[in-house]
């Protein structure tokens, strides 16, 4: 018997699970598809969203218009699905030398910033737990969500409504027409693709210049409870009964599925530097990450089918991109809004077709 659903979502990590919240809010039907096993860099992630990141301590791209959105966001879903994963932290970054200091001491009077410095310090201020000798910057509007809980909490919503597939989708038993999408016993409107690296495989996407990152956490014990989170070489946000979440590192080259001595040893390494406690090392994992060359998302339609769309290349900043550009995907999908040129797909279309 075939069945018919508005939109056909395939993959739920953040991205599919931020857009499959949009569209039911929206009034629409949606089925996803999804093999649980496959949302590794997803599950893995510490959920940290940060708008102050970077080497140099930058604002994020966008961060004015994504923050105050992802807040609104996942306290919406949290009140509407009865789930808690979300949770506010002010996040600490200790300086490295004078002369950063002296830059965010004039940024601070900026008023660009002041919606998210707290503080700025010349001497140290947590000396008990970290190294910050010159002192550092206590940023607000930073936290981190629980990701396991919320994807698992979004996938419970789709399963109690019948609107989850736990199956491997296999592009072979589509058809697509200007009419939709048809696949199995299921007629869409479209489709939109959310599986992070797995879409390499995809040979509808194939020269998509997505590139995989790989990146190591590792859990740690401490003595005591941290107030806030750390951010300076390595993040350390809280897990629960003084468990910490500790990463990540970044590599391009070494992409095997696996966890390293070496990745092991950065992730100490760093930690000694920013701590100035004792911990104990738990547990290491890792995960492959979908970035792109210009850390920009991949959003749009495939150049040669209207009907079939990919939501990608979130990177690292997945807890932070996702609410945002959900919200963006999910307008333009139904004809009620335009997508960001730095994230459109378009903005690739010549390269993409190219490699085709």
């Amino acid at each position: 018997m075939t069945k018919k659903t508005d939109y056909i979502i395939v993959g739920l990590g953040l991205a599919g699970a931020c857009l499959s919240v949009q569209l039911l809010r929206r009034g629409k039907k949606v089925m996803v598809f999804d093999m649980p096993d496959l949302n590794r860099a997803s599950s893995v992630a510490a959920g940290l969203f940060n708008p102050i990141t970077g080497k140099r301590i930058v604002k994020t791209w966008k961060a004015d218009e994504m923050f105050s959105y992802l807040i609104d966001f996942y306290r919406s879903v949290e009140k509407e699905y009865h789930i808690q994963f979300f949770n506010t932290s002010p996040l600490y970054t200790p300086f490295k030398t004078i002369e950063e200091q002296n830059e965010w001491m004039g940024k601070s009077a900026d008023e660009s910033f002041r919606d998210y410095i707290l503080q700025v310090t010349s001497r140290s201020t947590y000396g008990d737990e970290v190294n910050d000798p010159l002192g550092g910057i206590l940023l607000g509007r930073c936290g981190y969500i629980k990701t396991n809980i919320f994807l698992e909490g979004i996938r419970d919503v789709l399963k109690r409504d019948e609107n989850y597939r736990e199956e491997k989708w296999e592009n072979s038993k589509m058809s697509v027409s200007d009419e939709g999408v048809v696949y199995k016993d299921l007629i869409a409107e479209k489709i939109i693709f959310c599986t992070g690296i797995h879409l390499l495989e995809n040979q509808l996407f194939k020269g998509l210049p997505l590139k995989p990152l790989k990146g190591e956490v590792m859990s740690i014990k401490l003595p005591m409870e941290l107030n806030r989170i750390y951010n300076r070489g390595v993040y350390i946000v809280e897990s629960g009964d003084n468990i910490y979440k500790v990463g990540a590192t970044y590599d391009l080259s070494n992409l095997q599925e696996e966890t390293t001595v070496a990745g092991r040893k950065e992730l100490e390494e760093k930690t000694k530097e920013l701590l100035s406690m004792p911990f104990e090392v738990t547990h290491q994992d890792w995960g492959i990450r979908p970035s792109t060359i210009d850390r920009r998302p991949l959003i749009g339609a495939h150049p040669d089918q209207k009907n079939i769309l990919v939501f990608n290349g979130l990177g690292t900043k997945g807890v932070s991109l996702a609410p945002y550009f959900s919200d963006q995907l999910a307008d333009h999908i139904i004809g009620s809004g335009n997508l960001d040129k730095e994230a459109n797909i378009n903005r690739v279309k010549s390269l993409y077709s190219r490699f085709r």
